[in-house]
């Protein structure tokens, strides 16, 4: 067991440092590869993300705690519960956030797919987050239940944990270098690909974590399975057009 301990004065400053290394990472990527829509649209996409992120992040975030909100409501505390610091969730702000590009997209008839340009800074942004996660220990609350593995680590009560951010900073590592090997005939299809890789692996990773459970899986493992339910329809709908668009040959007597 490896003693820690909890630092929670850090985890702004890594929350901070996440931002800037995945943005950082989006402008090289973007200066490489180019862009693909015009620049008052991808701001306004940024934008939609933002705010997308931002509300699905809080929702999803308090809906995790579901008995402190039930709580909350019963004893009209409700509204000092929305605005209390922390309650966000990584899943939540993916959720959101493509939701809400994808509504800006409909309503100002934008039909390029953007989310590509992303995948690599997420991934960073993300693992550089999940380090702020870790060393925040239990103030935090992503660490996972006790276990007596070797690995296991002490954030200060002296009980050892699985370092279920540790985990997903190796997954993310994995998971963004798999990504960037392979090119795709689809534009649009390496986004959902990485978010259909985090959602799963939250669903398997989150079943190691400490949280209030709905019918067996926690409120963001419930989230994550309707996430990959759209993800499936897309994928499909995606096929079928490819298919149609074959192009289609005579047979031959």
């Amino acid at each position: 067991m490896f003693p820690v301990g909890s630092h929670p004065v850090w985890h702004p400053v890594f929350e901070t440092l996440a931002y800037a290394a995945g943005y950082a990472v989006f402008r090289r990527a973007r200066d490489k590869r180019g862009d693909i829509i015009a620049e008052s649209q991808r701001w306004t996409i940024i934008a939609a993300a933002a705010v997308g992120a931002l509300l699905g992040s809080r929702t999803l975030g308090i809906a995790e705690q579901w008995p402190t909100a039930i709580a909350a409501i019963r004893s009209g505390r409700f509204l000092g519960l929305l605005f209390t610091p922390g309650g966000k969730t990584i899943v939540g702000g993916l959720l959101g956030g493509w939701i809400g590009v994808e509504v800006i997209k409909h309503a100002c008839g934008i039909r390029s797919r953007t989310g590509d340009l992303f995948v690599l800074p997420l991934c960073v942004g993300i693992a550089v987050g999940r380090i702020g996660c870790f060393v925040a220990g239990l103030a935090d609350d992503t660490f996972g239940k006790p276990t007596s593995l070797p690995w296991a680590v002490d954030f200060g009560d002296g009980i050892g944990r699985h370092p279920t951010q540790l985990y997903e900073i190796l997954f993310l590592a994995l998971l963004a270098f798999a990504l960037s090997r392979f090119s795709f005939s689809v534009n649009g299809w390496r986004f959902r690909l990485f978010l259909a890789a985090y959602l799963a692996w939250r669903i398997l990773v989150d079943f190691v974590k400490p949280q209030p459970l709905v019918a067996g899986m926690n409120m963001i493992q419930w989230a994550c399975a309707s996430g990959l339910a759209a993800l499936a329809v897309l994928f499909l709908n995606d096929l079928r057009k490819s298919r149609r668009k074959a192009p289609t040959h005579a047979a031959i007597a």
